[in-house]
């Protein structure tokens, strides 16, 4: 699959990824469609492309456009951990609905301009302040998901990326850790409006378009 990493990334809801591949046809004319394991790529005849995110693994290819509508369509089980220094939450949703979630907020300092000893006081301050609140997301991580781990498909992953890896690198989070991610960008501080919606979020579907799309 050609590289992804140039072009613009929009997100489509899985109800309108079906309308949005027809349109595509309809603009840029029959595309010719190569799938891998990590997506699909889609090249129109008059040079546009655009690459599927597949965060819900491979096709198998014989029709390509139906089945990732249809994979996208599924309402699959996922296990969410967003964590940021100022807060965190954990859930577990079917689909768009949280059957069950946590949320939390830390205190973080502000960031100080002094310099010597008071700025190496306020470092390891924000230090100890940031490994508090990454235990306490480990402890609701471990409280919620781990229970509920044999029902989901995939571990959804949102925020500071160094924060969820230093949460999951707990020992007790093994079993979480080992189940297959996907990355949800963009995530602020979550709250209980985040965390409700984080499973819309998680069901969008990314497709990376060049610039003739």
């Amino acid at each position: 699959m050609p590289s992804r990493a140039d072009g613009r990334v929009v997100s489509v809801a899985p109800e309108r990824l079906g309308a949005w591949l027809d349109g595509f046809a309809a603009r840029h004319g029959h595309p010719r469609a190569t799938v891998t394991d990590a997506g699909l790529f889609l090249a129109g005849p008059d040079g546009a492309t655009a690459a599927v995110r597949l965060d819900w693994g491979p096709l198998p290819g014989l029709d390509p456009l139906a089945e990732v509508v249809a994979a996208a369509l599924r309402p699959r089980p996922a296990a969410a951990l967003i964590v940021r220094r100022r807060a965190h939450a954990v859930g577990i949703f079917r689909g768009e609905q949280l059957l069950t979630g946590r949320h939390d907020s830390h205190y973080a300092q502000s960031r100080t301009k002094a310099g010597g000893w008071s700025q190496q006081r306020y470092a390891r301050r924000r230090g100890n302040q940031a490994e508090r609140a990454y235990r306490e997301a480990a402890d609701d991580a471990a409280a919620v998901l781990l229970p509920r781990l044999a029902e989901v498909e995939v571990l959804a992953t949102g925020g500071d990326q160094a924060a969820v890896n230093q949460v999951l690198a707990e020992p007790a989070l093994a079993g979480l850790a080992s189940l297959p991610r996907v990355r949800v960008d963009g995530v602020p501080d979550p709250n209980a409006g985040v965390l409700a919606g984080f499973g819309r979020r998680l069901r969008e579907v990314r497709i990376t378009l060049n610039e003739l799309a």
